[in-house]
C-alpha cells in the first residue's frame, strides 16, 4: 500500500495530471515459496492498458521487466492485452505466477462482497421456507443440499457420489454435518456467486465463469430427470443457517490446481455489525489441495480427515455445517432410519431411475443408476451408521412400486410448455388384506381396534384420506404438494365399470418439468394443480411409450376394470347357491345378493354348519354358519373383497335368531371345541309357567258364557321356572346380555272364517311390581273366545325361542247377543213387479249390532207415494219376514219406476227404515193389436206386419222372459206362423214369410189368430184376411221347334244328338198362378239363366229364344242343360241331358301296348293294337275277319319276316305282333299302318345290343400325351361310355369301371370304382393329378358279366404348377380415419402365386371382405361377421388383376372392429389375408340427447318450489346420427328457452323472471342441475309447453339438432298435482307395458327356440337312425329305450368277451418318456397274422429293443441317462428322400401290368402292419428299417419270385412265413437265415391288434349311445314344447295379456286427459301368433333364453 501511496509511480497517470479516476487491484506474488505471504494493493487508472499496469506490477514488486512471469486470475485465467479491460476491476484478486498451470505454494485470500439481489425485495412474499405441515423440516433443508450436489454432478460420465457425514464423535471436535460431491466444484468467482442470496442461475450475468452464464435449459428426458434442481440462490443458504450457526464452503473445479474455502458464520456477520463493517463481504481462501494449515481451531479437528481426501479428488465441493442446533443433533441421531428413508424417498428416481425400485438383476451402471447418496453417522465409541439412500427398501415410492400390481401411464399437456408426465398404479387387494402401503412414519389413517373390516365402509378403504398423486420437479419430490385427483380417475357418483372400493387402491406420482413453478424451499408447487384442473389440459394416454389420443375416463375406467378382474385375490367364495334379495336392508342395498355355502379365507375353509364365534361384536355372537352374501350378480365361484355371513345363534334352544354380520369379523384363531362349550353351558334355566291371579274381581272362568259387554277383571301375572321361581328375562350370557321376557294377553274371537284377535296387549314387568294387565270391558262380538297369556320376547315379540314354545295359558269362554233395539232389511228377492206379492225379511240387533230376535207382536206400516200397498202378515223368531207385500200403480215404462217405501215397526228404539225399490210392470193380463179394422186385404205371396203391445192390470206396458206372440193362419194348407219376441220391450211388430197358397185360383177367405202361447190367462185377438190371387211366375216349359212343329221337352228329358253337332230353334214360355201366360219383359228377361253358356242374347229372349246347344264330341260325355228362373217370390227350373251318338268312319288309329324300346337283334315285345275312328275318335264297328288282308305295314329297316296280324272280335280290333328291324344306328324308328284309305303311324325306339367295348367320350387325340400342371385338374372329365359291338353306345347301368395307374401317380378325388349310370356312361369325373415331372399312363376297364372290358390308354405329361394362391396382398391408405357411419376407404387385393406373380383371370365373386367387431374370444371372424363382395373394375384404375372394394359402409358404433380378405380357393379350402385392426371413431356432431330420458314434468306456478321444478339433474350429450357420444372436445353453452305450440301464447318464465337460460358445454356434455319456473310465471292454464335445449358451439360451423322436451303447465296448484300424479302415473304405466311386452316378446321366442331345439333333435335321431339301419340295426318305433338298453347291454357283453380272448402281445418293457419320446420298435406296431409276425419279429431283433425318439435332444437325453445302454433312434435324422413309397406296387407289376405271375401270395412286410398311434412317424420308421421287404409263403415261392424279380429290377430282402429269409443280395440258408419259433423270441415279437369285430362292435355301441342321447333330448324338448305351450295358455298369462290391454287402454285415456299427443300406438306383435319354427340366429336365442330366465323371475 505504501508503494502506492507514496512517491512511487501510479499507473494511470500520464500527461492529462490526476483527472482519471482510479481502481483498486490486490495482488498475491507466489512465485516462489520465499515470497510475501500478504497481498499487495495497487491503484490502476480507468485508462490503462496492460502494457501500463505490467509495468506498475513490475515496479512495486521490484521485478525486472525482463523476467518471465504471468498474471492469472485467481480462476488461472492469464492477464493479456486482449482481456485485461473486462477482466481487471475494482477490488480484483491476482495472482504472480511462473505459469498459469503452477501449483499455489501458499494459501491467499480474495475479497469479496456478497450483497444479496434485489429479488430478496421482489420476492419476500413467498412463504417460509420451513411451514412443514407438522413434520420434521430437516430432512428438506438437507436435501437442498444435495440439490445443489445433484447438479454439480449432473454432468459426471461415471459414478455421481454424494456423502453426507454426520460428525458427532466429540473426540474430534464439536458436532458438525459435512455434504461431499464429486462434481465439477466451483471456481472462485462461482463460490462468490453462491454467496450472493437470491441469485439464481437465470439473473447470473456478465461473467463467463459463472456456472450457469447464458443457461440453457436441459433437453427433455423421462421423467424430467435433468439434475437442473439447483435453481433460486436462496436454498443452500437457508438450508446450512438452518441446520448450523457456521458454513464452510470447499470446491475445487476440474483441471484446476487451486482449492477455493468460503466461511460464512452467525457469529462472524454479528461481529461485523458491532464493529460496523460490511457485512456483506469477506475472503475467499485459495489454498493447495490438503493444505490444512489454517485449521488451528480444536473444535474442527475433523476437518483435517476432510481436507487430507483432497488430493485423491479431480474436483469437488464440500459443505461443512458447524454449530449444528441440538435438537437437530438428538433428531439426526434418534431418527436415523426415518429421515433417511424421507430423503430416499425424495430422490427415489434419481437414485432408482424412471422406472424407480423395480426388482431388477442387471446392477450395472448407467445413466440413471449412477447416483450414490451416501450417509454416514460417526459417533463416539460406536460403530459408524452408514447407508447408501439405494439400498433403502421401505421409502414409500418403492413400497408402491413393489406393491403395485399394474399401472396406467399418461401425459398432461397444459397451455404454454410444460409437460406432466403421470403415473397411476394399481395395488390389488390380496386374500385378507388392502396391499395399497401404508407410510409407517406418517399413516395415513389411525385404525382403532373396534373398528369394522368390512370391505363396504369407503372411508376405511385402502388408501384412505391420502391424495392420489405425489408430485416431482425435474424429478424431485415436492413434499408439500399433493393432487387429490382428476375429474376422469375420482369415484364416480354411480357404480361404473368397476367396483367403487377398487378407486381407493391406485397410487400415483406426476413428474413436471421446469415450466411449472415452486416455492424457493423447493417445499410447495404454486399453480401446479390449478393448471392441471383448467379446462384446456388436455390428458393423453402413454402405451408402450407412444401418446395415444382417445378418452382417459374410458380408458382408465376399463383399465381398472381388468385390474380389479386379474390382480385383486380375496376371499374365494364356493360352492353357489342362488341370487336373492334380502329386504331387511335398505332399497338400495337389498339386492342382488349371491348366496354360497363356503368360502376358502386366509387358507382356511368356512363352511355353512360350521361352528364360529365373532370378534368385535358387541355382544359376542356363537352359532353355527347359515351361509355366505355377497352384493352383486355373481355365478359359480369368484374371489371378492368381503362379504356378509349368516349366522344362526347357538345354542338353539336359547336363542332362536340369526345375525348378518361382516365375513371379517369371524374369529378365525377360535377353536371348534371351545364354541362347543360354550355352547353346553348356556342350556340353562328356562322360563316353565305362569301364574295368574285376580285382584280386582269379575274372574275369568273357563268355559264361562257371557252376554255381550260384560268386563273382564285386571289379571297379575308371574312367570315361574321349573323351580318355582320368577323369572323377568332369559337367563344371562356372555353375549354382553340377555333378553327381556313380556308377557301377551290375546283375546281371540274363534269364528268359522278363522281366528281374530280382538285384544292384544304386552306387558313388562315393572321391577318392584310383576306383570299386570288393566280391566278389559270391549268385548261385544258374538261367538267362542279364549283368552291366551303367552310369555314373549322383548324384541321380536316371539313366543318360541330355538324351537322350544315360551310358558303359556289359555282360558275359553263365549259370549251371547242382547235383546233387539233396531232393525234392518234383509236380503230381497227382486225384481218387484205390480200386482205380485213380494217379502221383506227384517234383521233385529241389539244395541252392538248383534243379531237378536223379534219376540213381542208388531204391526208393521207402509208408506210410498203413488201406490196402494198391503201385506199379508209378519212372522216372529230367528226369521222375521213381513210376507205377501203387494205394490199397483203407474210405472211409465217396461224399466219401472223408484220409489222409497218406508217401512215403521212401533216399539223399536229406532223403528223406522227406507227402502229403495224399483218397481216393474206386472205379468201380462191382455194384448192390444193394430190395425183395429177387422178385415184386411192382401195379395197371395205378400206377408202382413201387425203391432202388438202386451200389458198388465194396471194397463202399464210389460215385458218378462219367453213372452213369444204368435199369428196363426187358418183356412189353407202349409200357411207360415208369424212369431215375434216382446221379452225385452212388451211391443214389436209382428210379422213373417209371405203367405203363399198353392193353386189359387180365386180370392179366397183366412183366419189370423194372434196369441202368447206362454200366457193363458191373456186371451187372443183374431182377424179376418182376404186374399187375392198373384201375378208372379209360377210355371217354365221349354220346347225344341223342328219345322212348323213345337216338339216340348219335359224336365229331366234325354234327347239322343249327332257328337259335335249344334241343337238350333229351343224357345221357351212362362205362366202365372191364374195360368195366364205372360209377357216377357227386360226385368223377367234379366232374371232367366242357361248353365251351357255364360253369354246369353237379351233381344232373343225377349222373343222366347233359348241359345243353340253344343253336343259333345266324345260318345262318353254327356251335357246336362238346365234353364232357371228366380225373383224374389219363386225359383223355377226346367232341365234336359243330351246324349252324343257317333259319326262317320274318319281315322284309322294304332296304339302299342307295351314297351317303345327294341334292342338291336330282338323283336318288340308288346302288340300294336288297331282300330277304326269317327273324326271325334270315337271307334266304329268297321273290321271283320277278312279285313286282315287289306291292312299294309311298312318301316324303314324293318324285318317282315316276323310279322303277325290277328282280328280281335270282342275288341273289333287288329293285333300286330314280331316287329324286328335289320341291325343299324340306333334311334326312333316310324312303323306305317294302311287300311283301305286310312292310315296311321307308331314311333318305336331302337337301341343298341349288349356292352362290349369302352369308349371316351370328348377326349382329346390318344396318341400323344396330354400336358396337365401338377395339382391341377385336367382340362375335361373323364367319361367313359358302354359301346355294343357295332359302337352303338349301350345304356347298362351299373357296370363297375376302376382306373388302373401307377402308384406314384395320384389323383384326387382318389380312385374309387364307379359304376355306370342309365346311359351306359360313367363320369369319373375331374381329376387333379399329382405326380412327378414326365409321362404316366393310367387306363380305363369295365367289369360286365363276370367278363372284362378294356378301355384305351391314356398318356398324362405332368408340368410344375405356376399359379398356385399362396396369399393375399392388401393395399389401402394407412393413415385414413374412419369415421362411424361413413364409407371406407378403397381397398385393393391382389392374389399372389407361388413365385410371387399376381395370379390373373379370377372370379371376382371368390373375392370376399369380412368384418366384425372385436371381443375378448379371440381374432376368429363368428359367424355373424359382414361380408362384402368386391365392387366392378373401372376404367381408370391403375394395376391390373387387383379386386377393389369401394365405398363399403363403415359400421355405425364406435368401437374396434377386423376386416379380413378372403380368397375361395375352391369350396373346402379358403385363403385369409392379414387382419386390419381399425378403430371407427365417432363421426360429426348432429344431436343434443339426454342420457336418461326425463318423465314428462308438470308444473305450475305457486311459491312450492318442488312444483314449479322443471328438470333435475339433467344430462344432455352430444351424439352423431348413430348415437355414438361425440364432441368431446367441444366447448360453448346450451341456451334454455320455454316455447309454445301458438306462438302468441305467453310462454312461462324461468325463475328469475327470465327467459332463457344459459348452461356452460363442456367436454362433449352439459348438467342442468335444476331448472325452475318463476314464481306466478304467465302461462295458459292446462297447456302442453316445450322446453328447448339449444347447443351453441363455436366451433362447430353447423347447427345442431335441438334436444325438446316437452311439460304440462297449470295455474292451479290442485289441478297441477292431479295431472302431475296423472303424469306419474302416465310413465309408470309406460314401463309396465314395455315390461309386458319385452315379457311376451322373450317368451315367443323361447317358444321359437324350443320349436327349433325340437326340430334339430327330430332331425338328429333321424340321421342317426339312418346311420344304425346301416349296421343293420333297426329301432322299433315304441318302446324304444328298453329295446335300446337291451341292444346295448348284448353289444357291450359281445364286445368285452371278445376283448378277454387271449391274443399276443409284447412283453418287453416300454419306455416311457414325454411326448418327444414315441417308445420301442417292439411296441409301435401290431401284425394280425402269427406267422407273419413271428418272422417279421425276427428279422427286426436286433432292432426291437431300440427306442423312436422325434428329436436329437430327447435321444441324447436318453442316452444320457442309461450311461448308452439304451440304443435310440431319432427320426430327425433320417434321411426321408430315400424312404420307400408305400403305395408302390410290387416289383412283379411293369407300368401298371403284371410281369409274371408270381406264387405264394407275395405282399410287402410294411403292409401287414397296423399302427395304433403316430401313424405318419411310424411309417416312416418302419419305411428305413423294412425297406420293400416282401413276405411270401415259402422258400420255393420266394426262390421262384427273385429269380424272375431280377430279369427286370433288384429285388429286395424276401422273408416267408415258414420262417426263411433270402437276403437282398440273393443269400440264403443257414441259422442266421432261419426264424426261431415263437417261444425262442423271448417276447420280443410284435403284438395282435384288436379284433376288427370288437372295432366295429365299438362303433354299433357309440352309435347307440349317441342314439340313446337323442331319443333323450327329444323326450325333453318335446316335454319342454309342451310345456311352454301350456304355459301361455294358462290363467296368469291370460291375465297378464289382459292386463297389458287394459294398461295401453289406461294410458291412452291418461294422454287424453293431460292434453297430449299419444307417445304411441300399443303394439299388435303381441296378438299374433307363434310361427312354426323361424330359426333365430344364435346369439338372438341366447340372448332371449338369458332374458327369459331374468323376466319369469318377476312379478310383472
Amino acid at each position: 500500500m505504501a508503494a502506492a501511496g507514496g512517491g512511487g509511480p501510479s499507473v494511470g497517470t500520464g500527461e492529462s495530471g490526476g483527472g482519471d479516476s482510479y481502481k483498486t487491484v490486490y495482488l498475491f506474488d507466489r512465485r516462489e515459496k520465499e515470497s510475501e505471504l500478504g497481498e499487495r494493493a495497487l491503484q490502476v487508472g480507468e485508462s490503462s492498458d496492460y502494457a501500463a499496469f505490467r509495468a506498475s506490477v513490475c515496479q512495486t514488486l521490484a521485478i525486472s521487466p525482463e523476467e518471465k512471469f504471468v498474471i492469472t486470475t485467481t480462476s488461472r485465467k492469464e492477464i493479456t492485452c486482449d482481456n485485461f479491460d473486462e477482466t481487471v476491476k475494482d477490488g480484483v484478486t491476482l495472482y504472480l505466477l511462473q505459469t498459469v498451470n503452477q501449483l499455489l505454494l501458499t494459501a491467499t485470500k480474495e475479497r469479496i462482497d456478497f450483497l444479496p439481489h434485489y429479488d430478496t425485495l421482489v420476492k419476500s412474499g413467498m412463504y417460509e421456507y420451513y411451514a412443514s405441515e407438522g413434520q420434521n423440516p430437516l430432512p428438506f433443508a438437507l436435501a437442498e443440499l444435495i440439490d445443489n450436489s445433484l447438479s454439480a454432478t449432473s454432468r459426471n460420465t461415471g459414478v455421481r457420489r454424494i456423502q453426507i457425514k454426520l460428525l458427532f464423535d466429540e473426540t474430534q471436535g464439536k458436532p458438525a454435518v459435512a455434504v461431499v460431491d464429486n462434481g465439477r466444484g466451483m471456481t472462485s468467482k462461482q463460490l462468490n456467486n453462491w454467496a450472493v442470496y437470491r441469485l439464481s442461475k437465470f439473473t447470473r450475468q456478465g461473467d463467463f465463469e459463472s456456472d450457469h452464464s447464458g443457461y440453457v435449459r436441459p433437453l427433455p428426458v423421462p421423467r424430467s430427470l435433468n439434475s437442473d434442481i439447483s435453481y433460486f440462490g436462496v436454498g443452500g443458504k437457508q438450508a446450512v443457517f438452518f441446520v448450523g450457526q457456521s458454513a464452510r464452503m470447499i470446491s475445487k473445479p476440474a483441471d484446476s490446481q487451486d482449492v477455493h474455502e468460503l466461511l460464512l458464520s452467525k457469529e462472524d456477520f454479528e461481529k461485523k455489525e458491532k464493529n460496523k463493517e460490511a457485512i456483506y463481504s469477506g475472503y475467499i481462501r485459495n489454498r493447495k489441495p490438503s493444505d490444512c494449515v489454517h485449521i488451528t481451531n480444536d473444535d474442527e479437528r475433523f476437518l483435517h480427515q476432510l481436507i487430507s481426501e483432497e488430493k485423491e479428488k479431480d474436483s469437488f465441493t464440500a459443505v461443512v455445517i458447524t454449530g449444528v442446533q441440538p435438537e437437530h443433533i438428538q433428531y439426526l441421531k434418534n431418527y436415523f432410519l426415518l429421515w433417511t428413508r424421507q430423503l430416499a424417498h425424495i430422490y427415489h428416481y434419481y437414485i432408482h431411475g424412471p422406472k424407480g425400485n423395480e426388482k431388477r438383476t442387471s446392477k450395472e451402471v448407467g445413466p440413471f443408476n449412477n447416483i450414490d447418496i451416501e450417509i454416514s453417522m460417526f459417533e463416539k465409541g460406536k460403530t459408524p451408521k452408514i447407508v447408501n439412500l439405494r439400498e433403502i427398501q421401505d421409502d414409500m415410492q418403492t413400497l408402491y412400486i413393489n406393491t403395485a400390481a399394474d399401472s396406467f401411464e399418461f401425459k398432461a399437456h397444459v397451455e404454454g410448455d410444460g409437460v406432466v408426465e403421470g403415473i397411476i398404479r394399481y395395488h390389488p387387494f390380496l386374500y385378507d388384506k388392502e396391499t395399497y402401503p401404508d407410510d409407517p412414519c406418517f399413516p395415513s389413517k389411525l385404525k382403532d381396534e373396534d373398528d369394522d373390516d368390512d370391505c363396504f365402509i369407503l372411508d376405511k378403504a385402502a388408501r384412505g384420506k391420502r391424495p392420489i398423486f405425489e408430485c416431482f420437479w425435474n424429478g424431485r419430490l415436492i413434499p408439500y404438494t399433493s393432487v387429490e385427483d382428476f375429474d376422469w380417475c375420482a369415484p364416480p357418483k354411480k357404480r361404473g365399470l368397476a367396483p367403487i372400493e377398487c378407486y381407493n387402491r391406485i397410487s400415483g406420482a406426476l413428474f413436471t418439468n421446469d415450466k411449472f413453478q415452486v416455492s424457493t424451499n423447493k417445499l410447495t408447487f404454486m399453480d401446479l394443480e390449478l393448471k392441471l384442473k383448467d379446462k384446456n389440459t388436455l390428458f393423453t394416454r402413454i402405451l408402450n411409450g407412444q401418446e395415444q389420443r382417445m378418452k382417459i375416463d374410458r380408458e382408465f375406467a376399463l383399465w381398472l376394470k381388468d385390474c380389479h378382474e386379474k390382480y385383486d385375490k380375496q376371499i374365494k367364495f364356493t360352492l353357489f347357491k342362488g341370487i336373492i334379495t334380502r329386504p331387511d336392508l335398505p332399497s338400495k342395498r337389498q339386492g342382488p345378493w349371491a348366496t354360497y355355502s363356503a368360502i376358502e379365507w386366509d387358507g382356511k375353509i368356512f363352511k355353512a354348519g360350521q361352528l364360529v364365534k365373532t370378534i368385535k361384536t358387541l355382544p359376542l355372537f356363537y352359532g353355527s354358519i347359515v351361509k355366505f352374501f355377497l352384493y352383486g350378480d355373481h355365478d359359480g365361484e369368484v374371489y371378492a373383497t368381503g362379504g356378509e355371513v349368516q349366522i344362526a345363534m347357538e345354542p338353539q334352544a336359547l336363542y332362536d335368531e340369526v345375525r348378518t354380520v361382516p365375513i371379517a369379523k369371524l374369529d378365525r384363531t377360535v377353536a371348534e371345541k371351545a364354541v362347543k362349550k360354550y355352547v353346553e353351558d348356556e342350556m340353562a334355566r328356562l322360563p316353565d309357567r305362569l301364574s295368574v291371579t285376580w285382584p280386582e274381581g269379575d274372574e275369568l272362568l273357563p268355559n264361562e258364557v257371557r252376554p255381550a259387554g260384560t268386563p273382564i277383571g285386571a289379571l297379575r301375572i308371574e312367570i315361574l321356572n321349573k323351580k318355582g321361581e320368577t323369572m323377568q328375562k332369559l337367563p344371562g350370557t356372555s353375549h354382553g346380555g340377555s333378553k327381556k321376557l313380556l308377557v301377551e294377553l290375546k283375546v281371540i274371537l274363534h269364528s268359522s272364517s278363522g281366528n281374530k284377535e280382538i285384544i292384544s296387549h304386552i306387558s313388562q314387568h315393572g321391577g318392584k311390581w310383576p306383570y299386570w294387565f288393566k280391566k278389559m270391558e270391549n268385548i261385544h262380538k258374538l261367538g267362542n273366545y279364549t283368552l291366551k297369556l303367552q310369555v314373549v320376547l322383548n324384541e321380536s315379540n316371539a313366543d318360541t325361542y330355538a324351537g322350544r314354545p315360551l310358558p303359556s295359558k289359555a282360558i275359553k269362554f263365549s259370549v251371547k247377543e242382547g235383546k233387539p233395539e233396531k232393525f234392518s232389511f234383509g236380503l230381497l228377492d227382486p225384481p218387484f213387479r205390480v200386482g205380485v206379492p213380494f217379502n221383506i225379511p227384517l234383521e233385529f240387533q241389539d244395541e252392538f249390532g248383534h243379531t237378536s230376535q223379534l219376540s213381542a207382536d208388531i204391526q208393521p206400516v207402509f208408506e210410498a207415494s203413488g201406490l196402494s200397498l198391503h201385506y199379508e202378515e209378519i212372522t216372529k223368531g230367528p226369521n222375521c219376514v213381513i210376507q205377501g207385500v203387494t205394490a199397483k200403480g203407474p210405472v211409465n215404462s217396461c224399466q219401472g219406476k223408484n220409489f222409497n217405501l218406508k217401512v215403521i215397526l212401533p216399539g223399536l228404539k229406532e223403528d223406522t227404515q227406507i227402502l229403495k225399490i224399483r218397481l216393474l210392470p206386472g205379468p201380462p193380463r191382455r194384448l192390444k193389436v193394430k190395425p183395429d179394422s177387422e178385415i184386411l186385404v192382401i195379395e197371395n205371396g205378400t206377408a202382413f206386419p201387425f203391432q202388438v203391445e202386451v200389458l198388465d192390470e194396471s194397463d202399464n206396458i210389460t215385458a218378462q222372459p219367453k213372452l213369444i206372440v204368435h199369428c196363426k193362419f187358418l183356412g189353407a194348407p202349409s200357411l207360415p206362423i208369424y212369431v215375434v219376441d216382446c221379452s225385452s220391450s212388451g211391443t214389436s211388430i209382428l210379422s213373417g214369410p209371405a203367405i203363399q197358397v198353392q193353386n189359387i185360383k180365386k180370392d179366397q177367405t183366412l183366419k189370423a189368430k194372434i196369441e202368447i202361447p206362454s200366457c193363458k190367462d191373456v186371451a187372443p185377438v183374431e182377424k179376418t184376411i182376404k186374399l187375392l190371387p198373384s201375378s208372379h211366375v209360377a210355371r217354365l216349359q221349354i220346347f225344341s221347334v223342328e219345322g212348323q212343329k213345337a216338339i216340348q221337352i219335359k224336365h229331366q228329358d234325354e234327347v239322343n244328338w249327332i257328337a259335335g253337332d249344334v241343337m238350333h230353334n229351343l224357345i221357351f214360355q212362362m205362366y202365372d198362378e191364374g195360368e195366364r201366360e205372360i209377357h216377357i219383359t227386360s226385368a223377367l228377361a234379366e232374371k232367366i239363366k242357361v248353365n251351357w253358356t255364360p253369354e246369353i242374347n237379351k233381344e232373343h229372349l225377349l222373343r222366347g229364344l233359348l241359345p243353340d246347344v253344343q253336343v259333345p264330341t266324345s260318345v262318353k260325355d254327356m251335357r246336362y242343360c238346365q234353364v232357371s228362373y228366380q225373383d224374389d217370390h219363386v225359383s223355377l227350373e226346367s232341365a234336359f241331358t243330351v246324349r252324343p251318338l257317333p259319326d262317320e268312319p274318319k281315322h284309322l288309329k294304332c296304339e302299342l301296348k307295351g314297351g317303345k324300346t327294341l334292342q338291336m337283334g330282338q323283336e318288340l315285345q308288346g302288340e300294336i293294337v288297331i282300330i277304326v275312328t269317327d273324326q271325334y275318335g270315337n271307334q266304329i264297328q268297321a273290321f271283320s275277319p277278312s279285313s286282315l288282308s287289306a291292312l299294309g305295314i311298312a318301316g324303314i329297316g324293318l324285318d317282315s319276316s316276323h310279322l303277325k296280324t290277328t282280328f280281335q272280335e270282342n275288341t273289333q280290333s287288329i293285333s300286330v305282333r314280331g316287329i324286328k328291324f335289320i341291325p343299324g344306328p340306333p334311334g326312333n324308328k316310324d312303323l306305317c299302318f294302311t287300311w283301305r284309305e286310312f292310315s296311321d303311324f307308331i314311333r318305336v325306339q331302337l337301341i343298341s345290343g349288349p356292352p362290349a367295348k369302352l369308349l371316351l367320350i370328348d377326349w382329346p387325340e390318344l396318341k400323344e400325351s396330354i400336358p396337365v400342371i401338377n395339382g391341377r385338374e385336367l382340362q375335361n372329365p373323364l367319361i367313359v361310355q358302354l359301346c355294343d359291338q357295332w359302337d352303338n353306345p349301350a345304356p347298362v347301368p351299373q357296370v363297375k369301371i376302376s382306373l388302373i395307374k401307377a402308384n406314384n401317380l395320384k389323383l384326387t378325388p382318389s380312385n374309387q370304382q364307379h359304376k355306370t349310370d342309365e346311359r351306359g356312361r360313367a363320369n369319373l369325373g375331374v381329376f387333379s393329378v399329382y405326380a412327378p415331372r414326365g409321362e404316366h399312363t393310367m387306363q380305363v376297364k369295365a367289369t360286365y358279366n363276370k367278363n372284362t372290358i378294356e378301355g384305351p390308354i391314356i398318356k398324362l405329361m405332368i408340368l410344375p404348377d405356376p399359379e398356385k394362391p399362396i396369399r393375399l396382398n392388401v393395399k389401402y391408405d394407412k393413415d385414413a380415419s374412419f369415421l362411424a357411419g361413413s364409407i371406407f376407404t378403397d381397398f385393393m387385393i391382389t392374389v399372389i402365386s407361388e413365385d410371387d406373380s399376381i395370379i390373373k383371370n379370377i372370379n371376382p365373386a371368390r373375392i370376399s371382405m369380412k368384418m366384425w367387431k372385436l371381443s375378448n374370444s379371440g381374432n376368429r371372424p363368428p359367424a355373424n361377421a359382414e361380408t362384402f363382395s368386391c365392387n366392378k373394375i373401372k376404367d381408370n384404375d391403375k394395376e391390373d388383376c387387383c379386386f377393389y372394394f369401394r365405398d363399403k359402409a363403415i359400421p355405425n358404433k364406435v368401437g374396434t372392429y377386423c376386416i379380413q380378405f378372403c380368397f375361395m380357393v375352391d369350396k373346402a379350402n379358403i385363403l385369409n389375408s392379414e387382419q386390419i385392426i381399425v378403430d371407427v371413431l365417432p363421426n360429426q356432431p348432429m344431436k343434443l340427447v339426454p342420457e336418461i330420458q326425463p318423465a314428462t314434468p308438470a308444473v305450475s306456478n305457486v311459491r312450492s318450489i318442488a312444483s314449479r321444478t322443471l328438470v333435475k339433474d339433467l344430462y344432455l350429450r352430444i351424439t352423431d346420427d348413430y348415437n355414438n357420444h361425440t364432441g368431446i372436445d367441444l366447448v360453448g353453452a346450451v341456451i334454455v328457452t320455454i316455447k309454445g305450440s301458438n306462438e302468441e301464447d305467453d310462454t312461462p318464465l324461468f325463475n328469475g323472471k327470465v327467459r332463457t337460460l344459459e348452461f356452460p358445454f363442456v367436454k362433449g356434455s352439459v348438467e342442468i342441475t335444476n331448472l325452475v319456473l318463476a314464481e306466478n310465471s304467465p302461462g295458459r292454464d292446462s297447456t302442453e309447453y316445450f322446453i328447448v335445449f339449444e347447443p351453441q358451439l363455436p366451433a362447430l360451423s353447423r347447427t345442431l339438432e335441438s334436444y325438446i322436451l316437452p311439460f304440462m303447465f297449470y295455474n292451479d296448484v290442485k289441478k297441477q298435482q292431479q295431472m302431475a300424479a296423472l303424469t306419474k302415473e302416465k310413465d309408470q304405466l309406460s314401463k309396465s307395458i314395455i315390461m309386458y311386452r319385452s315379457m311376451f316378446d322373450t317368451r315367443n321366442q323361447l317358444l321359437d327356440e324350443i320349436k327349433c331345439q325340437v326340430e334339430r333333435a327330430k332331425l338328429k335321431e333321424a340321421q342317426l337312425r339312418n346311420e344304425l339301419k346301416t349296421h343293420n340295426i333297426d329301432i322299433p318305433a315304441t318302446q324304444q329305450m328298453p329295446h335300446i338298453e337291451a341292444l346295448l347291454k348284448s353289444k357291450i357283453a359281445e364286445q368285452e368277451e371278445l376283448q378277454k380272448k387271449p391274443r399276443r402281445s409284447c412283453t418287453l418293457p416300454n419306455y416311457k418318456g414325454n411326448g418327444d419320446v414315441l417308445g420301442k420298435i417292439a411296441h409301435l406296431a401290431q401284425i394280425e397274422d402269427d406267422r407273419a409276425a413271428m418272422v417279421i419279429s425276427w428279422h427286426l431283433a436286433s432292432d426291437m429293443d431300440c427306442v423312436v425318439t422325434l428329436t436329437t435332444d430327447a435321444a441324447r437325453r436318453i442316452y444320457d441317462e442309461t450311461q448308452g445302454r439304451q440304443q435310440v433312434l431319432p427320426l430327425d435324422s433320417i434321411y426321408k428322400k430315400t424312404l420307400p413309397d408305400w403305395k408302390r406296387p410290387l416289383p412283379h407289376y411293369r407300368n401298371g401290368k403284371l410281369y409274371f405271375k408270381p406264387i405264394g401270395d407275395p405282399v410287402f412286410a410294411r403292409d401287414l402292419l397296423t399302427f395304433p398311434d403316430s401313424v405318419e412317424h411310424c411309417e416312416t420308421v418302419f419305411g428305413m428299417l423294412l425297406g420293400d421287404t416282401i413276405i411270401l409263403d415259402n422258400l420255393d415261392a420266394a426262390n421262384h419270385y427273385r429269380k424272375e424279380v431280377v430279369k427286370i429290377t433288384h429285388c429286395p430282402t424276401l422273408l416267408t412265413r415258414d420262417g426263411d429269409r433270402i437276403r437282398s443280395n440273393g443269400k440264403f440258408g443257414g441259422l442266421q437265415n432261419k426264424a426261431p419259433p415263437m417261444d425262442k423270441l423271448r417276447g420280443m415279437v410284435f403284438g395282435a391288434p384288436i379284433p376288427k369285430q370288437c372295432l366295429i362292435l365299438g362303433e354299433q355301441i357309440d352309435l347307440l349311445q349317441q342314439y340313446r342321447t337323442a331319443v333323450c333330448r327329444l323326450g325333453i324338448v318335446n316335454k319342454e314344447l309342451k310345456g311352454e305351450l301350456e304355459y301361455l295358455h294358462t290363467p296368469d298369462m291370460k291375465k297378464k295379456k289382459q292386463e297389458l290391454d287394459e294398461q295401453e287402454k289406461n294410458l291412452k285415456l291418461i294422454e287424453q286427459k293431460l292434453g297430449m299427443t299419444p307417445t304411441r300406438k300399443c303394439n299388435d306383435s303381441l296378438r299374433h301368433p307363434v310361427t312354426d319354427c323361424p330359426v333365430p340366429p344364435k346369439r338372438m336365442r341366447r340372448e332371449t333364453t338369458r332374458q327369459s330366465r331374468i323376466i319369469t323371475k318377476t312379478d310383472v
